[in-house]
């Protein structure tokens, strides 16, 4: 999968507003579901399945931790959305700075 597409998947997984709240949670610390799910409006289960989408679009891993599973942010997942977003952002300020010179050009006859 490349950068393109796994940026994509991930900005689609975090349209869901309980997936926000949970990867803006895992933001903040490593947590298990249980912690989640004690700060949502949600089920354990319904928070284990937005887990498994976070996941899939690689937003998130998880390891041992005795019988818990702890929840993290995964940095490539999070990296791939942010050069995704760089590359539009850059596109953007290129165009704002045309339009920008095109008008002050206008404005001052030479």
């Amino acid at each position: 999968m490349t950068y393109s597409n796994s940026a994509i998947l991930a900005l689609g997984a975090l349209g869901d507003p309980t997936r926000r709240a949970i990867f803006e949670s895992l933001a903040r610390k490593p947590s298990a579901v249980g912690q989640l799910a004690d700060g949502l409006p949600v089920s354990r289960p319904a928070v284990s399945q937005h887990l498994r989408v976070l996941k899939a679009a690689g937003l998130v891993t998880e390891a041992a931790d005795g019988a818990r599973r702890i929840y993290r942010l995964d940095p490539r997942g999070v990296g791939a959305m942010r050069d995704w977003l760089d590359t539009h952002w850059a596109g953007a300020l290129d165009a704002f700075q045309a339009f920008a010179d095109s008008h002050t050009e206008e404005g001052n006859p030479s």
